[in-house]
């Protein structure tokens, strides 16, 4: 393996982990629980994976999603809905790397971000279903869902071109 390859592998999770953490913080540091339905935030975590799977790629975006979020979910009391957040905010972050690989677009995030919100509120519906066993209860969470993905759409809306040059400046690669 050449020293090209294996800096190019070190950066790669230098810079994921360094999303996985910001997307832990985001969660637990800027959070409010909702007051309706069977629990549930509305947090910041989506702002860091957005811009990691923007940035970096898929892959990089579904890890830092994945277990920044799951990571939270099992420290903060929310052990039970760990895995399936694991599994949906892991989608959440591919889904958005992938889009956007492409193509960089105002355009094209909103797609993306409009994938995520979908395999959001699917994925949660399903898992309150799971856990909770009703299947009216969960759609109680859907509006919460939404506030939460809306917002942070739009502050990566807002945010994305000028981190995106800073990347470039700097030598950050699509992971």
């Amino acid at each position: 393996m050449s020293k090209t390859t294996n800096r190019k592998k070190i950066e790669a999770i230098a810079y994921t982990a360094v999303f996985t953490a910001l997307v832990f913080v985001f969660t637990m540091l800027v959070n409010v629980k909702l007051p309706f339905g069977n629990g549930g935030l509305i947090h910041l975590g989506n702002v860091p994976l957005f811009i990691c799977a923007i940035i970096l790629g898929k892959k990089a975006g579904a890890v830092s999603g994945a277990v920044g979020m799951g990571l939270f979910d099992l420290i903060s009391g929310w052990v039970l809905w760990a895995p399936f957040t694991f599994v949906i905010v892991g989608l959440m972050g591919y889904a958005v790397g992938k889009i956007t690989e492409n193509k960089k677009s105002v355009s094209r995030y909103t797609l993306a971000f409009a994938v995520a919100l979908v395999i959001k509120i699917v994925g949660y519906y399903v898992a309150e279903w799971i856990i909770y066993g009703n299947i009216v209860a969960p759609l109680q969470s859907v509006p919460g869902n939404i506030i939460q993905i809306v917002f942070a759409s739009v502050l990566v809306l807002i945010a994305i071109k000028p981190l995106e040059i800073a990347a470039k400046r700097v030598g950050v690669r699509y992971v």
